[in-house]
Parts: C-alpha cells; structure tokens; sequence
C-alpha cells in the first residue's frame, strides 16, 4: 500500500492494480483499491472501488465509490455512489444511495 498526498493535500492510501490482500484493512484517510481484497475494510473516510478492483468481504466507511466488484455486506455512514460499471452483491446499509445507468446490484438495501 502508498501513501499519497491528493490534491487537496489530503492523505491517501492506494492499492494497486495486481496486488492481493488475503485479511482485513483498516485505513484512517481516503483509500482506493484497485487490486483485490479477500477480508475486511474499515475506512474512516472516502473509499473507491476501482474498475480492476474485486472485494469479498464487508465493507464499512464514510463515503464510498464504486467502479468495480464487491461481493459483502457494506455499511456507508453517507453516500454510496455505484457507477456504470460498479456490481455489488451484498446487503446494504447506506445514508444516501446513487445508481447510475448499467450498474448492477443484488440484494437488500436500508437507506437511514
């Protein structure tokens, strides 16, 4: 995993295209996935899903972005936005959601 400054001068973690996580994540600033994740991520900010991204596990974070593939439960204290090509299967908990057009999802949703 890197540890990147944004734009905003924020920090950021990134994992890349490629690599494989077999555990659990726990990040404290925006993170984005790109590679694939078999466990858990707790994140206390912004998390993306990148198009080359699979994750099997839950997920738990403030904001989330998804362009590629979750299979598990997810709990998204604000926004949930699935994009075009975001497919999740999985039970969802989300304060807002929004599904854009060709994105696919496959289960519950609560929205509080």
């Amino acid at each position: 995993m890197k540890n990147h400054h944004n734009a905003t001068g924020m920090a950021h973690n990134a994992l890349a295209t490629g690599t494989l996580v077999k555990g659990n994540i726990t990040a404290e600033e925006d993170f984005r996935i790109d590679g694939k994740i078999e466990g858990s991520v707790d994140c206390s900010g912004k998390l993306v899903i990148g198009p080359q991204a699979e994750i099997t596990g839950d997920i738990h974070c403030y904001n989330l972005d998804v362009f590629g593939k979750i299979k598990g439960n997810l709990v998204v204290r604000e926004t949930l936005n699935i994009k075009s090509s975001g497919n999740i299967v999985g039970e969802l908990i989300v304060g807002q959601l929004s599904v854009e057009s060709g994105a696919f999802l496959n289960g519950f949703c609560k929205m509080s």
